[in-house]
């Protein structure tokens, strides 16, 4: 098998980034200027990446295919960002943090990129701070935390609700300042449909305009991939609409390796599904979970309402099951814990799939310390009510609005109804210390990559990735590819490399069109969502994965004979661009069962039901799968598995316990 050169440097763990940064290659100021960087992706990973290079010299092009960098995905994350800054004199460290992320993510992630994100947290901070982002502050103007799933410090920073939106907001200021500098150029309505490779490096792209239909061809000599995550491969999840894999599976048909593909995140507070109709899901934002209580009744199929069940007939289920943690544990266990009471019959609601997160208790907690303040001995019901109220409003308000538009109920009367979903994948492109795909000089940076969660990510870290991967790490390690290329001059796009890269991307787009079937592209989209959901969802098992795998090859099959595609080619057609995005979901669905299938282990949010404790919990096998699945495209439907071996030299590998 080919060995994978993870290119970690030599060292104490604590000393390898600092080690790294002051013994990198650089490239000086004069031959920055001559050399072209492609991004591709413009959410918190692409504009910071953008904007720290572009600031470095760089002649940097971005492409989105929004209509503008402020609608990326990023947008929608809510709680916020972890940073190890012990400002609660708690306990946390950066140590603490690179633990907390390891062992979140069931010991299946890269030491050494993990313990570069806890480092570099810090700094993430104090750049934001710094552009403007309105960070939560405590009265005496300090920044203020709380407390995600998985950990028992509190080092989340966040700004309300709406946590990606502002550091979005910041990352898309700097970008915006280099583009009016005339450092960068950015192209949006742009969506890449082809990496171009010379000589075996990645040289440029190949993108259609959207608004024309046109395509174009754009060199680089580095190519970096900033697309996010692929979690609408199962039509249902909380990511935004147009989310898609087509920039990451065009380069990985392209050789770029595809890593642990049946790592997927289930939220486990998410607005449950209401029906047929829709489209996506909407996240209640793990923060949440900071001050609400989860619940269901004890009694089976009990229909009363929720304010109607005494305290004494209402299961806690997260605090008993695991009271060191409580209804702070990670994704993966809450998600599972939701899914086995609303299976054995205790779900809440008209479809009894959905269980309750209760304010109650935090508005009359945070009411009485309100009292205190403000010097009042015999409050009033009703003033405790009244004051207790306003305080989570303040943490939490837009996403209590955000609850009572969708579902018709106030929360702060009510408890919220939450089920899990999709959200995020932790799968993704391989890439090595460098953040450098199998393809040189193709690199790929936050959600978009592999390489820092494992097979869970612990809240709040989706944010810090994406950030650290464009602020404080591609502006180093893209040095070390760049100084052996400052020789190689702009390469025309009329090579015939450019120009039969261009031709394939064409033939693909009129063989869609010329299919002229009868079904929509979403017919198909929904039917692999639901496969997906049932059979890759939050359980996984052998003759289930065996089956699908078959039948998403049917399904393949059948839509490439009958997928019914309106419009024309050159011009503006969202059906065409979906058909694509859908064509290659239906590629990486069969790739994420085939990995979920030959990982014969229970780990994170890969859950195989062959492989769990007497208690229900995921039972790893370290001796046989402590490693990252890589795997390469060979031909339709084959692929060849390649293993990077995850050595733990600086922690103890365990069974997880958040009892």
């Amino acid at each position: 098998m080919t060995k994978l050169d993870a290119k970690i440097p030599e060292g104490s763990l604590a000393e390898k980034w600092t080690k790294y940064r002051s013994s990198v290659p650089l490239v000086n100021p004069a031959n920055k200027r001559s050399l072209e960087i492609v991004i591709v992706g413009s959410g918190l990973a692409g504009a910071s990446a953008a904007a720290s290079l572009a600031e470095l010299g760089y002649k940097v092009k971005v492409f989105c295919f929004q209509d503008s960098p402020r609608r990326a995905h990023s947008i929608a994350a809510q709680g916020g960002i972890n940073a190890a800054k012990n400002y609660q004199n708690d306990g946390d460290s950066v140590y603490r943090l690179f633990y907390d992320t390891i062992k979140g993510g069931d010991y299946r992630a890269r030491e050494a990129n993990v313990h570069r994100l806890a480092e570099v947290s810090g700094n993430i901070i104090d750049q934001c701070v710094a552009q403007g982002v309105p960070f939560a502050r405590e009265y005496g103007g300090l920044l203020s935390n709380r407390s995600f799933g998985g950990t028992q410090v509190q080092r989340t920073f966040y700004a309300a609700g709406q946590t990606g939106q502002q550091l979005l907001l910041g990352a898309y200021s700097s970008l915006q300042r280099q583009v009016g500098m005339g450092n960068v150029k950015m192209y949006t309505r742009h969506e890449m449909l082809d990496v171009v490779t010379i000589d075996g490096k990645a040289r440029g792209i190949i993108a259609r305009d959207s608004v024309t239909g046109a395509l174009e061809r754009h060199f680089g000599h580095a190519v970096l991939l900033c697309t996010g995550g692929y979690g609408n491969v199962f039509y249902l999840s909380t990511n935004a609409m147009g989310s898609n894999v087509t920039a990451a599976w065009k380069a990985h048909k392209k050789g770029a390796f595809f890593a642990n593909p049946c790592y997927t995140q289930i939220h486990p507070t998410c607005i449950p599904v209401s029906g047929d109709h829709q489209s996506k899901l909407t996240l209640m934002s793990e923060s949440l979970r900071n001050d609400g209580r989860i619940w269901v009744p004890k009694k089976e199929n009990d229909t009363r309402k929720a304010n109607e069940i005494p305290e004494d007939e209402r299961d806690y289920y997260l605090e008993r099951r695991y009271p060191a943690f409580g209804n702070l544990v990670p994704r993966d266990i809450a998600s599972r814990a939701a899914k086995e009471r609303c299976d054995a019959g205790f779900g809440v609601g008209t479809s009894k799939m959905a269980v309750y997160l209760d304010y109650a208790a935090a508005i009359i907690r945070y009411g009485k310390g309100e009292a205190n303040k403000n010097n009042m001995h015999n409050p009033s019901d009703e003033e405790i009510q009244a004051m207790g109220k306003a305080v989570v409003k303040e943490k939490y308000g837009n996403l209590f609005d955000m609850y009572k538009q969708i579902t018709g109920e106030d929360p702060y009367e009510v408890p919220m109804r939450i089920y899990p979903a999709v959200h995020y994948t932790m799968g993704g492109l391989w890439v090595d210390y460098n953040l450098m795909t199998t393809v040189p000089g193709l690199y790929a940076l936050g959600e978009a990559n592999f390489s820092d969660h494992g097979a869970n990510r612990l809240g709040a870290s989706a944010l810090m990735q994406g950030l650290a991967d464009g602020y404080f790490v591609i502006p180093y390690t893209i040095g070390n590819y760049l100084a052996s290329e400052i020789r190689t001059p702009s390469m025309s796009t009329d090579s015939e490399d450019f120009v039969a890269a261009e031709k394939a991307v064409r033939d693909r787009l009129e063989t869609l069109m010329n299919i002229k079937g009868n079904k929509p592209v979403d017919y198909f989209h929904k039917r692999l969502g639901k496969i997906m959901w049932d059979e890759c969802g939050m359980a996984r098992s052998e003759k289930g994965l065996k089956a699908s795998i078959k039948e998403i090859q049917e399904l393949q099959k059948e839509f490439w004979s009958d997928v019914k595609i309106p419009g024309e080619i050159d011009n503006l057609n969202p059906e065409l661009e979906k058909a694509g995005r859908v064509a290659d979901f239906l590629e990486l669905g069969e790739l994420m069962c085939i990995d979920a299938l030959d990982r014969n282990e229970s780990c994170g949010g890969h859950f195989r039901t062959e492989y769990q404790t007497e208690d229900g919990e995921a039972l790893r096998d370290d001796e046989n799968y402590a490693y990252v699945a890589a795997w390469e495209y060979e031909k339709q439907s084959k692929f060849k598995l390649h293993k990077e071996e995850l050595k733990y030299e600086n922690i103890k590998i365990a069974q997880r316990s958040y009892k």
